[in-house]
């Protein structure tokens, strides 16, 4: 096997338990290293680094005249430059086995979140624009969805194309909701995602869930910025 990563050979470790139960290492230990997920402290709401319980940012939403609709995100790393530049690799150069790389520890934080989460959730990517899924080949998002052991459904649905990394915080506060939804959901959600940045693209998927009848929303990323 090589690291999907750094493309060196993974050597393999024999013990009594990698003979008992297999499992194939798609990243080697020096880059492993290198993907530290957040620790410590966190805002409770938004996964940011924050020592107050809720950070700045989700004391405004609560404020907000229509109030929050994403009760809560969950993130599993933060984004570093290696991160960074995986992400680029991953999304925007189509490398799509490199999604694997989180796989594992997807599912272990999701666990860790789960425990305080009813297990009648049902994950809902956040979709791409038409568009942006023939230029990338696939959804990264959907891609991290299947890894959750939970039921799926890709009930949501992109109007617009734009882009949200280009916009300004502002700007993004500002723009018209990019979601409808294809089919009610009665049932709570977990959005799946791989960058929460401002969440506002989480929260506008949320919204969109909350007034077609969905009791309540969260949402699993795999990154904090």
């Amino acid at each position: 096997m090589t690291c999907l990563l750094c493309e060196k050979n993974i050597l393999p470790e024999v013990t009594w338990r990698t003979m008992l139960y297999p499992e194939a290492k798609v990243i080697c230990d020096a880059c492993n290293e290198l993907l530290v997920a957040i620790d410590g402290p966190r805002c409770t709401r938004c996964s940011r680094s924050s020592t107050k319980g809720n950070c700045l940012d989700c004391i405004h939403w609560e404020k907000t005249p229509s109030k929050d609709s994403l009760a809560r995100n969950y993130s599993v790393y933060p984004y570093s430059n290696f991160m960074q530049e995986i992400i680029t690799k991953w999304k925007y150069q189509g490398d799509y086995e490199l999604g694997n790389v989180f796989k594992k520890t997807f599912r272990i934080h999701f666990k860790r979140m789960i425990k305080t989460t009813s297990k009648a959730y049902v994950a809902v990517p956040i979709p791409l624009s038409e568009e942006r899924q023939e230029e990338r080949g696939f959804n990264q998002a959907a891609m991290l969805a299947e890894f959750l052991p939970i039921p799926k459904a890709n009930y949501l649905e992109r109007i617009g194309s734009e882009k949200q990394a280009k916009k300004s915080k502002e700007e993004r506060m500002k723009s018209a909701n990019p979601f409808r939804l294809k089919k009610s959901l009665n049932k709570p959600v977990i959005l799946v995602d791989d960058i929460y940045t401002t969440g506002m693209t989480l929260r506008n998927a949320a919204r969109v869930l909350l007034e077609q009848g969905c009791p309540n929303v969260i949402s699993f990323t795999l990154v904090r910025s």
